[in-house]
């Protein structure tokens, strides 16, 4: 199980602001507008906004996990209160008929004086149960969400770009140690697990973080002036993210293991990188396709003709225009839009949108008029007059 002690303390629905039956888009939307407003970016020097900050990115990631939020319910249901309880009967202990074995898939039986529980229970439960001196167990790291703002090019052909993080890591004034002069001692009270004990009844011994040492295992006999001995402390960098090519605007990518360190050995948290696009004053996007609109002659739509079509970052290509092309037929040149996963590209879609030349004079409008007169039987409109009749 994923979730720890400390977790099922909180209320995470509440730390989002939504209800305990929200959706994963409710969530999602409740999350993304929180972070924007707390973001350290956007509260340069404000210790209370980080934390709040930290708080919502906790609770986000639990609750936009199926599976853990599954287990987070659960496990509130059962001891967020600080015991286990059923109608009837205290924190403390289990009345009669209740099968835990039944609830998880577990097996009842065989088990210890006092009504403990075999199988795979502690399994089900990982670190809410005493698992005894000497194994504290390794945390992972803080997953990070930070955003980003591409050009149309940089998001259709991919870009190195740099990002600027702020997160907790091992301090560096004490080397993460916490104390001054580097030499913690081993705290007395949880004898250096981080973890302390207490009955929570039935046979049952629960763990909590040890309040002396806070969970670390070491108490500083000379604590650090920058993180007051927890050895940890608000860390910036920056790092050279790529971005693959193909992105969009509003995708999330998520880079493994470039979060925030792990603590006793614990692995690293996962980076989020929220995309911004900015728009192209030519181009535009449908999916892996590229989109332009190209204005044509009346001349070149009715007689048809190669015209010229531009490319992102590429020469322009030539493209045959039939006779008597309408205004806003698409035209394809294949292989020059956007990148695919694959590797491969898109295609460019070309929109003809037939340009009307200013009022004519001279032999420009003898022509016009004479064109007129040829073609006075030809009716546009006629098609349309009809199927207007007929509905």
């Amino acid at each position: 199980m994923s979730i720890s002690r400390d977790l099922l303390e909180k209320d995470l629905y509440k730390v989002l602001g939504v209800p305990k039956d929200a959706t994963e888009a409710e969530i999602k939307k409740a999350y993304r507008k929180l972070a924007r407003e707390f973001h350290p970016d956007a509260n340069k020097g404000d210790v209370k906004a980080e934390e709040r900050f930290k708080e919502i990115s906790e609770a986000n990631d639990v609750l936009s996990d199926t599976k853990r939020r599954k287990e987070y319910d659960e496990g509130r249901a059962l001891f967020g209160s600080g015991g286990f309880s059923r109608p009837g009967q205290g924190p403390g202990g289990f009345s009669g008929g209740f099968d835990l074995g039944d609830l998880f898939g577990g097996s009842q039986g065989g088990g210890t004086a006092g009504g403990g529980f075999g199988g795979g229970l502690g399994d089900v439960f990982g670190g809410l149960f005493n698992r005894g001196p000497g194994r504290t167990q390794p945390r992972r790291g803080q997953d990070i969400e930070t955003e980003v703002t591409l050009s149309f090019t940089e998001a259709v052909d991919g870009a190195t770009v740099p990002l600027r993080m702020s997160s907790q890591a091992p301090c560096k004034a004490c080397a993460g140690t916490g104390d001054t002069n580097g030499t913690p001692r081993v705290c007395p009270t949880c004898v250096g697990t981080g973890q302390v004990s207490r009955g929570g009844g039935g046979g049952f011994s629960l763990t909590d973080p040890c309040v002396d040492c806070k969970g670390r295992g070491l108490i500083a006999q000379n604590p650090c002036d920058v993180c007051k001995g927890s050895g940890r402390a608000r860390s910036s960098r920056t790092m050279q993210v790529r971005i693959p090519a193909g992105v969009t605007d509003n995708q999330k990518i998520r880079l493994r293991g470039k979060g925030a360190p792990g603590e006793t050995g614990g692995p690293s948290g996962d980076l989020y990188v929220m995309i911004h696009v900015d728009p192209h004053p030519v181009f535009g996007r449908k999916g892996d396709n590229l989109t332009v609109t190209v204005p044509v002659s009346f001349t070149e739509a009715a007689l048809g003709g190669e015209i010229q079509v531009p490319t992102l970052g590429g020469p322009p290509v030539r493209l045959k225009l039939p006779p008597g092309t309408p205004n806003g037929r698409t035209l394809r040149a294949r292989g020059k839009g956007a990148v695919r996963k694959d590797g491969t590209r898109g295609d460019l879609l070309v929109t003809v949108e037939v340009a009307v030349p200013p009022a004519s004079e001279g032999k420009a409008l003898d022509a016009l008029e004479a064109y007129r007169n040829a073609t006075a039987d030809f009716d546009p409109r006629a098609e349309l007059f009809k199927a207007a009749k007929g509905a």
